[in-house]
Parts: C-alpha cells; sequence; structure tokens
C-alpha cells in the first residue's frame, strides 16, 4: 500500500478520491470475504484451489497496472481487482494455519513465517523506494515484480498439503453471520474490535499523504518516505513478532489485545503531534511493534474461539466486518485531513482505540471458551 498510494501521489497526481479508493480497495475484499469461503464448501474443491485463483487473478491485475503505462483509467480499476482479490483469501488461509499448525504452538509458527514475511518486505521497501526515487517512471517494473510474486505464492498453496471444508448442498452467503447470534463472547469482541479498527484506520489510510503531501509541513524524498511508512515499521515488525507469537500463545488473548491496543495509541499521538522525523519516526516504530502482534491476533485469534471446521466462517465474519469499516474509513480520512488537518485525524483515532480497549476489560477475567475446540 505504500508504494501504491506513493505512485498514485507522484505519478498521477491522484484524486483524493482516487486515492481513497486505492486505500478502501483491500477493504472491499474483505467485505466480499464471506462468500469465497461458501462457494468452496457448494463447489467442493480445496482452501488451496480457491486461494490460489484469487492470487493468480491479482497476478493478472498487477500485470495490467504495468503495461498500462501513466492512464489512471487502467492503473485505478486493475489495482482495485489486485487488492481485492489478495484479501480474499485471508479467511481461506486462516484455515490452512488452523489445519497444519498444532494450536499449542500455533502463534510462534506463524511469527515464524512472518518474519520471513517482512525480512523481505524490509528489502523490497528498501530498494523499491530508492527506485522511485531515482526514476518514477520504474514503477512498472514495481509492478511487474509484484505480479511474478502473486503466481509463485499460487504455486507455493497448490504444493502444500489439501485442505477441504465440508461440503454442502446450498449455498448461504451470509449464513456465517449467524454465529454472531449465537456467539456473545465472539459478538462483544467483534463490537470492540469495530471502533479499534476504525479508528486505527482512518489514521493508518493517510500516514503516506501525511508525510508525502507537502502541504502538511514536511518535504521528503521517495526514498525517506518509503523507509519511514514501509521499511521502519517492518524493521520493528520483524524485531518483535517473534515474542509477540509466543506471548499469544501462552497469555491471555484479552490482555495481549489491549496491551497492543496501548501501543497503537501511543504511535498515533506521537506520528501526528510530534514535531520533526524524531516523532515520525517513533510514532510509526510504535505502530510497527503493534502491528507485529497486531497481525497475529488478528490472523489466529479466530482459531482460539472457533471449532475447526468453523474457523474459515468466523474469520469470513471477521473479515467481512474488518471489509465494513475499512471501505468507509477512507472516505472518511482523506476529506478529514483535507478540511481538519492531521492532527484532528490523529485524536480522533487514538480516542476510538482508547474506547475499544475499555469494552474488552470485562471480558479480561472471564475464561475463553476455546479449550475444548
Amino acid at each position: 500500500m505504500t508504494f501504491v498510494v506513493l505512485i498514485a501521489v507522484r505519478v498521477f497526481h491522484a484524486e483524493p478520491w482516487q486515492k481513497a479508493t486505492l486505500v478502501a480497495a483491500s477493504s472491499c475484499g474483505l467485505l466480499l470475504s464471506l462468500f469465497p469461503v461458501q462457494l468452496l464448501r457448494r463447489t467442493g474443491i480445496s482452501v488451496n484451489v480457491g486461494t490460489s485463483l484469487l492470487w493468480l487473478v491479482s497476478a493478472a491485475g498487477l500485470l495490467a497496472a504495468a503495461l498500462g503505462g501513466t492512464a489512471m483509467s487502467v492503473f485505478l480499476p486493475s489495482m482495485v481487482i489486485s487488492l481485492l482479490c489478495i484479501t480474499l483469501s485471508i479467511p481461506l488461509m486462516s484455515q490452512i494455519y488452523r489445519k497444519h499448525y498444532p494450536d499449542r504452538s500455533r502463534g510462534r509458527l506463524f511469527a515464524s513465517t512472518a518474519v520471513v514475511r517482512k525480512a523481505s518486505a524490509l528489502i523490497v521497501a528498501l530498494i523499491f523506494g530508492k527506485i522511485l526515487e531515482n526514476n518514477l517512471e520504474d514503477f512498472r517494473g514495481i509492478l511487474l515484480v509484484y505480479s511474478i510474486c502473486c503466481v509463485l505464492m499460487a504455486g507455493c498453496v497448490l504444493a502444500m498439503a489439501p485442505v477441504r471444508l465440508q461440503r454442502t448442498r446450498q449455498v448461504r452467503l451470509f449464513g456465517a453471520l449467524d454465529h454472531l447470534r449465537s456467539d456473545r463472547i465472539f459478538r462483544s469482541l467483534l463490537i470492540s474490535w469495530m471502533i479499534l479498527g476504525f479508528g486505527n484506520l482512518i489514521c493508518w489510510s493517510i500516514f503516506v499523504e501525511y508525510v508525502s503531501n507537502p502541504d502538511y509541513g514536511y518535504k521528503l524524498t521517495e526514498f525517506t518516505i518509503a523507509f519511514i511508512t514501509g521499511s521502519l515499521p517492518e524493521i520493528m515488525f520483524l524485531i518483535t513478532v517473534v515474542a509477540w507469537g509466543i506471548i499469544f500463545d501462552r497469555v491471555n488473548f484479552f490482555a495481549v489485545r489491549m496491551v497492543l491496543n496501548v501501543f497503537f495509541i501511543c504511535g498515533v499521538l506521537f506520528y501526528f503531534f510530534g514535531d520533526g522525523l524524531w516523532a515520525l519516526c517513533i510514532g510509526i516504530s510504535l505502530h510497527g511493534i503493534g502491528r507485529a502482534g497486531g497481525n497475529i491476533a488478528w490472523s489466529l485469534w479466530v482459531t482460539k474461539f472457533a471449532k475447526a471446521e468453523q474457523v474459515a466462517e468466523y474469520m469470513s465474519v471477521h473479515t467481512f466486518l474488518c471489509g465494513v469499516r475499512g471501505v468507509i474509513a477512507p472516505f472518511v480520512a482523506f476529506p478529514m485531513i483535507a478540511g481538519l488537518g492531521p492532527r484532528t485525524v490523529g485524536a480522533v483515532g487514538a480516542f476510538l482505540i482508547f474506547v475499544a480497549t475499555l469494552m474488552i476489560w470485562p471480558l479480561f477475567r472471564r475464561k475463553p471458551d476455546y479449550e475444548d475446540s
């Protein structure tokens, strides 16, 4: 997303609604993520095949954006399709994690793969940032590399042992939402997560805009922007993610969630209310630490609350609601920063995260209902 927004701003001089559309594209995929799970149940194809098909479509979208020159009419829809398909696969991957990672060490194993993922992301952010700083027109080559990576991802997931969902005779596209009515703790957590996520997303949506738009006081190079918003949070992610994985396996989930929220609040306040590069670096670093644990909690928390066969459905409800707030947040954030300034966005975001944290407190001492699932 760092490079998508940076390319949109610097190469295409995108309008606010176009930038918001790009940021919201991934959330549209989350919004629609209820449906792939149900369709796989109906067709009987494996989770692996369904995931790989989505990533191949994403590769095609990236390729089209790379070949489309400097035409925003090609770049925008191609990137929307690509980002949408990548996030559509998230509930399916959660089912794979549930199948192949044992309960007692799932967080640690997921964190170990995250180290590889984030180490490569860190190197790529540095290289691609320098490439764009030297010549913005080289963005096509960057998109081509991402397209090739999506193809390789599809090959990797097909090489795994197949994971299948129980087949059904009919498709109830919104059937997974029944879990909201039957599981009270699941429902309470999702309400808190909705408030937390909206606060975090309105801030995250404008991280790159805040430092790349000279109207807000910063005149930074493309490499510096890529380092602050891309590399630095990935460095902090890389340093702390394994520790968060161990913590996730061993510590009460509600306590972990509240501590992560504190990191997000502090990160947002430093980023938007500090003065100078040091504040940007501290803020984005704290946010990166929070994202390291948040990535594990976000990806795996349903494995602690859902029965094995229902993990993908629980996750699809979670990602669906993430999509709802994710689609709305950028269209709130960009007009808000333009009309009220970045500090107002930061203050609102931090307050919402604080409210979400208070909502989790009553659940802190309650024993989760997942030991026998």
